[in-house]
């Protein structure tokens, strides 16, 4: 009895991540792609791989898709070799690519009636409800729609079988604020059913909107994995304090978490302080504080933070 107890103990920690990479690396020539990418998406989650344009972002996406071959190291999907068992993957994938090319003589409907047969089909009344609502007429050939309609075939065309793991690349590219709000909704709605969300964005509103952890890759190298909230609480403040004599600046300078202090006129400190703000303002406190302001930066900002850095 011992005996299978830890074997079923040991099969419930070992389960495979949805995506898993390690040492993944691509280059194009001479030409840097992505350079020793460790990342793992556990099942179950909508995790937002970000980063600025050239980062690497479509780079790992068509590796771990096995629509390219990487130079060195290895990606997985659902603990099966993207590359050896490709096929069998591809199956379990609803994918949106960055830039998406259809077949401009097909109708919406022909289109996601050829994609769905090629899986052997997807329920047609389920294609019709998602097209209803985006607001997409599918009697239109793909030609004939706007950037936005064309956007809104490709996730469509992604979400119409169910798939257990989706992989959506900058997935909100010309829609409207109202078709963001419900793109939201449908991948909160797969996520509930169980489905993993893999979303690569540089759109930071999606991001806060969709994801609970993301990974940030500059330059081909993957810089940070960590929690919304985390980097939520990593984000420097900037607090101008006003008091009604001068104070010397060097009580703010030993606060753990402060990164700077300036003084400015009419007795005025500006304070910038990475996380929890209370320290700052419990030694603000000891002085009579004439006025008090603090910036909060948004979360595009803290993204920025990482971006930059060298």
């Amino acid at each position: 009895m011992q005996t299978q107890n830890a074997i079923s103990s040991d099969s419930a920690i070992k389960t495979p991540a949805a995506i898993q990479t390690q040492k993944l690396t691509k280059y194009y020539g001479t030409v840097r792609g992505v350079t020793d990418l460790d990342l793992e998406v556990q099942e179950g989650e909508v995790f937002g791989f970000i980063g600025p344009n050239g980062a690497g972002k479509t780079t790992t996406i068509r590796l771990i898709a096995d629509l390219i071959r990487p130079t060195r190291g290895s990606a997985s999907v659902f603990g099966m070799d993207s590359q050896a068992e490709s096929v069998a993957i591809k199956r379990l994938i609803g994918y949106l690519p960055g830039e998406l090319s259809l077949w401009n003589n097909l109708t919406g409907a022909e289109t996601c009636q050829y994609l769905g047969n090629l899986r052997g089909g997807v329920d047609v009344k389920y294609v019709e409800e998602l097209a209803a609502r985006f607001d997409l007429d599918l009697r239109k050939k793909f030609r004939a729609y706007s950037k936005g309609n064309k956007q809104k075939v490709g996730i469509i065309q992604a979400f119409m079988h169910k798939p257990r793991l989706l992989i959506l690349d900058e997935p909100t590219s010309g829609l409207d604020p109202l078709n963001q709000q419900e793109f939201y909704k449908l991948v909160a709605e797969h996520q509930a059913g169980g489905a993993t969300v893999f979303l690569s964005s540089h759109i930071f509103e999606e991001v806060e909107h969709t994801c609970h952890r993301v990974a940030i890759i500059r330059e081909g190298e993957l810089v940070r994995v960590a929690t919304i909230s985390d980097i939520v609480n990593e984000k420097t403040h900037r607090m101008e304090i006003t008091f009604d004599q001068p104070v010397n600046p060097d009580q703010f300078k030993q606060i753990a978490g402060v990164t700077s202090v300036q003084v400015g006129d009419d007795n005025k400190l500006v304070v910038n302080v990475q996380g929890s703000v209370a320290p700052v303002i419990q030694v603000a406190a000891q002085h009579t504080i004439v006025n008090l302001i603090t910036h909060e930066p948004t979360l595009e900002e803290a993204f920025l933070q990482y971006y930059q850095r060298s």
